[in-house]
């Protein structure tokens, strides 16, 4: 069956490859599209996942929040009160504010600070996006992080040593991350008083509340008892913070919206342009078809063979498709995009490349069954 599928592959090479490459477009664009998205989602959660997540499984927030990219001030009273909460171990605060950044070339950026405490610096830098310097280096006054791509983003250089101003206040770059990257925006991090220092943030106030839980503690426990005892805020499990803000983003910007349509379209177009290339191949050959029927090949038979033709389309545009991505994805690396082709997406696309290549092939099928064997002869 295999071979003969091949061989008719092979006897119209130039609707052929007309599949293949419709197939390999169509994925390429599919997976280029929810590559994407993906990143920014993970991007849009910033905050969490360049966070040190040793510093605690709950973060306190406004009781308005659902948008960690958006925060209220929070008394920092409450960073004592909720140690009194059974089940808590400990309580870190964490200041975001937004700033300005101004460079020696002139070029000024807005930024968003983010500023905690050592030893554990719980609203970040995570130790594992530190590329050059080390984390402790942010107890000194006037010191911050700097973004290797904030640097190409901003065309200029943050280097260790590199003065800047904030807000008009000089400061200096003492540890370098990559990938803590912000939605939108430039994420530098360092302690709590350089934050407030350089923000004019409030001595009295703070933005987030990271809550440690002890080891025998159930969180989401922990969680309903500090909601039930202080009603100024609201306790989230970072996991589901970080799903709020991109449910919330998504649907204020119409990310999702704009992003899903790209990929329908894909589908729908991959679907019917190889729908009609396959059809228009099964009718160049519809007397070897016919010639098939008639010495006795039933159309259980022929349907088998459009149906591995179809599969085999699908194997080779794949495979095409997916060296593309991985090529596409090495090379937006080097800008910041960082794309991940993760197992889960890689079994999607191909569960895509069946539908749109072996449900394209339902248009020759259907012609097909309709066809009578005598009428090749005629």
């Amino acid at each position: 069956m295999i071979r003969t599928a091949i061989k008719f592959m092979r006897y119209d090479r130039s609707k052929s490859i007309g599949i293949i490459v419709g197939i390999v477009i169509s994925i390429f664009l599919i997976g280029q599209q929810l590559g994407t998205l993906s990143f920014i989602t993970e991007v849009m959660g910033g905050l969490m996942n360049n966070a040190n997540p040793q510093s605690g499984q709950i973060w306190v927030v406004g009781k308005a929040t659902q948008n960690v990219n958006v925060l209220t001030h929070l008394d920092s009273r409450l960073v004592r009160e909720i140690r009194s909460i059974k089940g808590v171990e400990n309580t870190y605060p964490i200041v975001v504010a937004n700033a300005s950044i101004t460079l020696p070339d002139g070029k000024s950026s807005p930024i968003v600070l983010i500023g905690s405490d050592a030893p554990v610096f719980a609203g970040g830098p995570n130790k594992t996006k530190i590329i050059k310097g080390k984390r402790f280096s942010l107890t000194q006054t006037n010191t911050v992080s700097a973004e290797y791509f904030d640097a190409k983003a901003l065309n200029t250089e943050l280097s260790l040593g590199g003065p800047l101003e904030i807000n008009g206040k000089h400061a200096t770059i003492a540890v370098e991350t990559k990938n803590a990257q912000a939605f939108g925006g430039h994420y530098m991090y360092a302690n709590l008083n350089n934050a407030r220092f350089y923000a004019d943030f409030p001595s009295h106030k703070v933005s987030i509340i990271a809550v440690k839980t002890s080891q025998e503690a159930n969180t989401q426990q922990v969680v309903q008892r500090i909601n039930k005892t202080f009603f100024s805020v609201k306790a989230w499990q970072i996991d589901q913070l970080k799903e709020s803000t991109i449910k919330k983003l998504l649907s204020t910007t119409n990310m999702g919206v704009s992003f899903g349509t790209l990929v329908i379209f894909a589908i729908i177009t991959g679907f019917f342009i190889i729908g009609l290339t396959l059809y228009s191949a099964v009718l160049d050959r519809l007397k070897d078809y016919g010639t098939f029927k008639a010495i006795g090949a039933t159309n259980g038979y022929v349907r088998k063979l459009i149906f591995t033709q179809a599969i085999l389309f699908a194997l080779i545009g794949f495979i095409i498709a997916l060296g593309l991505l991985i090529a596409f994805k090495q090379g937006v690396a080097q800008a910041g995009l960082i794309i991940a082709l993760s197992p889960q997406l890689i079994i999607l696309l191909f569960i895509i490349t069946l539908f749109i290549s072996v449900g394209g092939s339902l248009f020759a099928i259907r012609k097909i069954n309709k066809l009578e064997p005598a009428s090749v002869f005629k």
